[in-house]
């Protein structure tokens, strides 16, 4: 379940980083650690999302969180980009990325084919669903061996 600050961090974190030309794809608030890690994900809408984007995220995001003073507790700022070539792993990551242009790569071919490029749609407890040119697939899970999101077309 998603810490109730979320909404707000991430209104915040949206209004630091368009300037930028910048766009928050997650924003994570790790209450289990010590100190607590508040994590934001970003990516460049024009180019490959490099270190001096977190970098600026960092610096101009920090500043409108100490502001804000919604965090009851030290914690530290991380900014990361999911980068490209990156695999997705986790339920969050697959709801983040709906709609992302993605791989599927099979360990054993399955309809004659060991790699599926489309748009993500969704994923469960036995499918990868992805849309090629506006036709839904839907790639059996245990075949799968990743899953990585692609530099877009």
């Amino acid at each position: 379940m998603s810490h109730p600050l979320i909404p707000q961090i991430l209104q915040i974190a949206e209004e630091v980083a368009s300037p930028l030309g910048l766009e928050v794809v997650d924003v994570v608030l790790h209450t289990n650690k010590s100190p607590v890690v508040l994590r934001v994900d970003i990516r460049n809408l024009e180019q490959d999302t490099g270190l001096d984007d977190c970098e600026r995220m960092s610096r101009s995001l920090e500043p409108s969180l100490d502001a804000a003073d919604l965090i009851p507790y030290a914690y530290v700022l991380e900014i990361s980009s999911p980068g490209v070539e990156r695999q997705l792993q986790g339920d969050r990551e697959f709801i983040a990325f709906k709609g992302f242009m993605i791989d599927v790569i099979a360990a054993e071919p399955y309809d004659g084919k060991q790699k599926w490029s489309g748009h993500l749609v969704s994923r469960n407890e036995t499918h990868i669903s992805i849309s090629i040119k506006g036709r839904i697939v839907n790639v059996p899970r245990e075949i799968v061996e990743r899953v990585e999101l692609t530099k877009a077309e």
